[in-house]
C-alpha cells in the first residue's frame, strides 16, 4: 500500500510503499478513504505530543473508509460497510487495521471528507462543554483560536447549548468564519487589551482554549465567580502558569481535556457523545467547516496549512478516490 511515513521525530514526512496489513484479533482491514488532519499531528511529529509512537510511523488520527475484511473473532462490520474512527496513528495510509468495536457506521448522508474531519475537533467540544464545564443555556462562552479545527466546533456547539459566545481569532477573515458558525461578540486575538474587553462585555462563565499564551492569563482574570476554564492545548507554544490565588478568590475551576484520554478510559462516554453529535448532523443541527480538501500527495502542505495557520475549521486529505 502506499502512506505517508515519518522516518524520524523532527523529520519531514516521506511517500513510501509498505506491506498491507493484516487484521489481528476482534480487528477488521478498513480501506481508508479520507483522513482529518490535527494539529496533533504536527506535535506528533516532532516528538512532543502526549502520546509518543516510535518512529517511523505512519501519521494520522482520523480517517473514513470501508471495510474490507474481518480478523480473526470479529463479527463485524461487515466487508462493504462505510465507517469513521480514530486512532494514535496510521490514518495516512490507503489500508488500516482497527479494532471492530472502535468504528462507527456511517450515516448514508455522510460523505467520507466530511466524516474524516468529524470526531475529534466535535468529539473534544462536546465533551468538554458538556461533561466537564456543564454550559449551561444564558452562560456566557469565551472560545480562544475559534475559527481552528476544535475552536470553530466550541463556537458552534456552545450555540447550540444555549450559550452567549465572545470568539477570538486573528484577522478579519478568520472572525468571520467564526461568526458564521454562531459567535455573537467577536475579538481579534492581534488586539490590545483582551482583558478589559472581556470584562467589559459581562465576564465569563466557561473558557475554552486551545490557544494557551497570555489570553488565557486575561480570560483567567476576566472569569466570573464559580468560573470554569477548559486548556484544551497550547497552539501558541506556551503553556499557561496558572497562579492559584486567583482559583480561589473567585472560586474558579481549570480542567485539562483531552479526547484520546476519554476514549481511552471512558469509551462508553466517547461512543455515547459521537452518537448524540451525528443525530445532530443528522437534523442539520451542525454544518462542518472544511476549508480544504487536499489530494493525498499533498498531506505535506495540509500540515503546513496547520502550521502556518492558513486553515479554518478542518483540512482533510483526500486518501482514495470512491
Amino acid at each position: 500500500m502506499q502512506a505517508w511515513q515519518i522516518p524520524a521525530l523532527g523529520q519531514a514526512a516521506e511517500r513510501v510503499t509498505l506491506p498491507d496489513p493484516i487484521p489481528a484479533e476482534g480487528e477488521v482491514l478498513v480501506r481508508v478513504m479520507a483522513a482529518g488532519l490535527n494539529f496533533a499531528d504536527l506535535l506528533m511529529a516532532q516528538g512532543k505530543y502526549q502520546v509518543r509512537v516510535a518512529p517511523p510511523f505512519v501519521p494520522g488520527m482520523e480517517f473514513a473508509g470501508i471495510v474490507l475484511a474481518l480478523g480473526p473473532g470479529a463479527t463485524g462490520p461487515v466487508p462493504g460497510t462505510r465507517v469513521l474512527g480514530t486512532c494514535t496513528a496510521g490514518a495516512l495510509g490507503e489500508l488500516l487495521t482497527h479494532p471492530a468495536a472502535g468504528l462507527t457506521t456511517l450515516p448514508d448522508a455522510l460523505g467520507f471528507e466530511e466524516a474524516a474531519g468529524f470526531p475529534i475537533a466535535y468529539g473534544t467540544s462536546h465533551l468538554a462543554l458538556t461533561h466537564v464545564a456543564r454550559l449551561k443555556p444564558g452562560e456566557t462562552l469565551f472560545v480562544t483560536g475559534a475559527a481552528g479545527g476544535v475552536g470553530l466546533t466550541a463556537v458552534e456547539i456552545g450555540k447550540r447549548l444555549g450559550a452567549r459566545v465572545i470568539a477570538s481569532a486573528r484577522g478579519a477573515d478568520r472572525l468571520a468564519v467564526a461568526a458564521a458558525a454562531g459567535a455573537d461578540v467577536l475579538i481579534d486575538s492581534e488586539a490590545e487589551g483582551l482583558k478589559d474587553r472581556l470584562r467589559a462585555e459581562g465576564g465569563l462563565d466557561v473558557v475554552y482554549d486551545a490557544v494557551g499564551g497570555p489570553a488565557f492569563d486575561a480570560a483567567l482574570r476576566a472569569c466570573r465567580p464559580e468560573g470554569r476554564l477548559l486548556a484544551i492545548g497550547f497552539a501558541s507554544g506556551e503553556v499557561p502558569q496558572i497562579p492559584a490565588n486567583l482559583l480561589l478568590v473567585k472560586n474558579l475551576t481549570v480542567s485539562g481535556f483531552w479526547y484520546g484520554g476519554f476514549q481511552a478510559h471512558a469509551p462508553a462516554l466517547t461512543a455515547a457523545s459521537l452518537a448524540e453529535l451525528l443525530r445532530w448532523r443528522a437534523e442539520g443541527n451542525l454544518r462542518p467547516h472544511i476549508s480544504q480538501v487536499l489530494p493525498f500527495d499533498a498531506f505535506p502542505d495540509g500540515l503546513e496549512l496547520l502550521r502556518a495557520r492558513k486553515s479554518t475549521g478542518k483540512v482533510v486529505i483526500r486518501v482514495q478516490q470512491p
